[in-house]
């Protein structure tokens, strides 16, 4: 009998060892080193130097977006005073269209078709920055404010300086919206940067801006203050292959940094202390992160003046579409190219029916309804009403 008892356990053990199903449950939970990711079927792609993980429904909904993006600036090269059918159009594309069409397509169209679903990337790209470092979504880089930064030195440059050239006004909107990040970063700073007081500085420091902005327009000759008035309101209709060269080759190195600093960005979503757990430089990593930001915005406001609205809710809607918990650098990037290069299809639209609209006014638009929307979910929220 106590020989019996002695080799109960034993055999007990070697039929569990035994047993396929509990080969199945206990061999991924004594080799799994990755994390679970419950409900999420994920990609993973390794080498010796990095690792890259996404889950399946983000990448496909990224790929959806990025075709329709692409599909409504191959429909806007239809639209215009001299108006063409989409066999056109893709027969141009292809090159074997009329030497008229090509010059319509290829030189007068198509820098705007690229410039709508390039910079709705871009500003797509910024606003995931920022919302996730603000964790609040309203933290985008047009409600910070720096946008008004840009369009102080755009109007210093043409009002006072005098300098209305293309490359002049592009740099001043470019220095000046990074300076204006600076600022409202050191104004924030206090034993590190927290998202609420981020927003609020870069609401006061753009309403500060403002005031000189309108200063200086009061004062400025007619003509001038049309033309900085202009190009305040954004449009991507004077864009050629000149000015979206550099701005391509600027957006690059953009895109790429924000790749690399996206494992930063989705670590420190989990707190300052989690990340530095994880051996994530919490300062060095924000701060570059806050450039690449406010460059995304700088550059699209450089070459085409500010665009409204794009980076506060293409992040939110690509966040409920992909039904990811946090906000996507990708989806984000393909939500603001789709929604811009519809904006300028119906700016296109307008034109034809009424008179030219710029798109950033169409933007603003459609996106200060969204924000009404959102302050009011967001208030209900805080009051604990569904």
């Amino acid at each position: 009998m106590n020989e019996k008892l002695q080799d109960l356990p034993q055999t007990r053990q070697e039929n569990r060892e035994e047993s396929p199903r509990a080969r199945d449950h206990a061999a991924p939970c004594a080799h799994r080193t990755d994390p679970v990711y419950f409900g999420y079927r994920v990609l993973r792609l390794r080498s010796r130097w990095w690792s890259f993980k996404v889950p399946l429904r983000v990448l496909g909904v990224t790929g959806v977006l990025f075709a329709v993006a692409s599909a409504l600036a191959v429909v806007s090269m239809a639209i215009g005073d001299y108006p063409l059918s989409l066999r056109e159009v893709v027969s141009t594309l292809v090159g074997v269209g009329e030497d008229f069409h090509r010059m319509i397509v290829l030189e007068w169209r198509a820098p705007v078709a690229v410039a709508s679903v390039a910079f709705g990337a871009l500003l797509g790209i910024g606003g995931a920055i920022f919302q996730s470092l603000t964790r609040n979504p309203l933290g985008s880089p047009d409600v910070i404010g720096f946008d008004a930064g840009a369009y102080t030195a755009v109007i210093v440059t043409v009002l006072v300086v005098g300098n209305g050239g293309y490359w002049a006004v592009a740099s001043a909107a470019l220095i000046g919206g990074l300076l204006t990040a600076l600022a409202v970063y050191l104004l924030a700073y206090r034993n590190g940067i927290q998202g609420f007081r981020l927003i609020i500085v870069g609401i006061g420091v753009s309403a500060m801006l403002g005031s000189v902005n309108a200063y200086l327009i009061t004062r400025s000759d007619t003509t001038d203050a049309i033309a900085v008035g202009f190009w305040n309101a954004g449009s991507i209709t004077r864009v050629s292959w000149t000015g979206m060269a550099p701005a391509m080759a600027i957006g690059c190195v953009i895109v790429l940094s924000a790749c690399v600093l996206a494992k930063a960005l989705r670590q420190l979503e989990l707190g300052d202390g989690s990340a530095k757990t994880q051996g994530v430089p919490v300062n060095l990593a924000r701060l570059g992160l806050l450039v690449t930001g406010v460059a995304t915005t700088a550059l699209v406001t450089a070459a085409a003046g500010p665009i409204g609205f794009i980076a506060l809710v293409a992040p939110q809607l690509a966040r409920r579409i992909t039904r990811s918990s946090g906000v996507g650098v990708l989806s984000a990037a393909a939500m603001g190219a789709c929604l811009l290069a519809a904006a300028n299809i119906l700016s296109l639209v307008i034109a034809q029916l009424y008179r030219p609209v710029p798109v950033g006014l169409v933007t603003v638009c459609l996106g200060g309804l969204y924000l009404i929307w959102l302050l009011i979910r967001e208030s209900r929220k805080q009051h604990g009403v569904v």
